[in-house]
């Protein structure tokens, strides 16, 4: 299944969806040198978002939360692609600086098509999402 979306940072990435309805802020919620949630209020606490499709509503907080993201990209430990509801400027600067595919505004919601665990492709070159539903 493909779905349509808007481009914000273009690059093909295929990985594992790590799903949060929370949104991220990546100057406190995530570690830059691990790539693991450590905000204890955060639904994906403990978890690492390394090499994962990460598709959450959008990013909140500092300015700062874009170099961040550049350093989860500079120790390894970035998301394979992102997904959000409706990128904000933080995110976007962030992946696009770090080449991390971003993709948000898709034509059908993430949040009832995707689950964490799911196998998908996100091609923002392309401006789609690749859904392979018979993984299920």
């Amino acid at each position: 299944m493909r779905i349509n979306c808007r481009t914000i940072a273009r690059g093909v990435a295929e990985g594992e969806v790590l799903l949060t309805r929370d949104p991220i802020s990546f100057l406190g919620n995530v570690d830059p040198h691990t790539g693991i949630v450590v905000e204890p209020q955060h639904e994906l606490y403990g978890q690492s978002i390394c090499g994962k499709v990460l598709v959450f509503p959008y990013g909140k907080g500092s300015t700062v939360g874009s170099y961040v993201i550049y350093q989860l990209f500079k120790n390894n430990v970035a998301p394979a692609a992102m997904i959000n509801l409706e990128s904000e400027p933080i995110v976007a600067v962030g992946a696009i600086i770090s080449g991390i595919p971003l993709v948000d505004r898709l034509e059908n919601d993430p949040f009832e098509l995707l689950k964490s665990g799911d196998r998908i492709i996100v091609n923002s070159t392309g401006s789609f999402v690749e859904i392979n539903k018979d993984q299920s």
